[in-house]
């Protein structure tokens, strides 16, 4: 399977420029590589504008439903679109979209876990569950940025099967060594690819890590991405190295659920 991860600077509080460069390029990604699943980053339609997150926001996400839809049927790829701000009932949430090669949706994730270090709380509301959906047939998963610090969360989708993790994020490069660490260990723990796509670029607050990178079910990086450029990051994953690497290792047999 061939991955690209879409890792571009997002303008702040603009979707209409960022819905013209999301959408240029997973354009250039298709025609440059044949393509199985493309991977965006979080809150690419707005960026962290938190506090006119109610004016700018995606009502139910169907702007963002219709063009991801719309690009992966076009192009008969998967997208995992990133995160976007998105506006349900009284709430805005974080969501992940995912949309398989015919433009079906398969997957919706809300973030969960809210940063109140950036005071997101305040502004978005978690999510309640954790996502499954198939990507040509293998079992995914997808995480959003600060989820990746909660190791319990992460490992529930695992347990029921799931081969790989998508994580889009705005990660800041001041925690650029945690990034890659947990990462990391959320690959070797889970036996499971992770796919993790990272914004560039500056905001009033932060300015953000990149190196968006794909690592295999041993913990080895097979790819990653700068740490300031936009770019499309290419790899390919091989998901019958997950059932190998477990048959190895059998962690998940060797697990005390007596104890835990």
């Amino acid at each position: 399977m061939k991955i690209a991860c879409i890792q571009v600077d997002v303008h702040f509080g603009n979707p209409d420029k960022n819905y013209e460069n999301i959408e240029n390029k997973i354009r250039d990604a298709v025609s440059k590589q044949n393509v199985d699943t493309i991977i965006l980053p979080e809150l690419w339609d707005t960026a962290y504008d938190l506090s006119r997150l109610n004016e700018i926001s995606d009502s139910n996400g169907e702007r963002a439903k219709s063009l991801l839809s719309k690009l992966s049927k076009e192009f008969a790829v998967n997208i995992i679109g990133g995160s976007i701000a998105c506006r349900e009932g009284n709430g805005i949430y974080n969501t992940s979209l995912s949309f398989n090669r015919k433009g079906e949706h398969i997957g919706t994730y809300s973030k969960a876990h809210l940063i109140t270090l950036m005071e997101e709380e305040k502004y978005i509301s978690s999510g309640k569950n954790s996502s499954m959906f198939k990507i040509d047939g293998i079992l995914s998963t997808a995480a959003i940025c600060y989820d990746i610090r909660f190791p319990e969360w992460i490992r529930a989708p695992f347990l029921k099967g799931a081969k790989i993790l998508f994580v889009p994020a705005q990660w800041p490069i001041q925690r650029q060594t945690h990034w890659r660490a947990l990462l990391m260990a959320r690959a070797i723990e889970n036996q499971c690819y992770v796919i993790a796509c990272n914004r560039v670029g500056q905001d009033p607050n932060n300015t953000f890590a990149g190196q968006s990178m794909i690592v295999d079910p041993w913990g080895d990086i097979i790819a990653q991405g700068s740490s300031g450029d936009e770019e499309i990051l290419f790899a390919d994953i091989s998901p019958e190295l997950v059932e190998e690497v477990r048959a190895k290792v059998p962690v998940f047999n060797d697990r005390r659920t007596d104890l835990y």
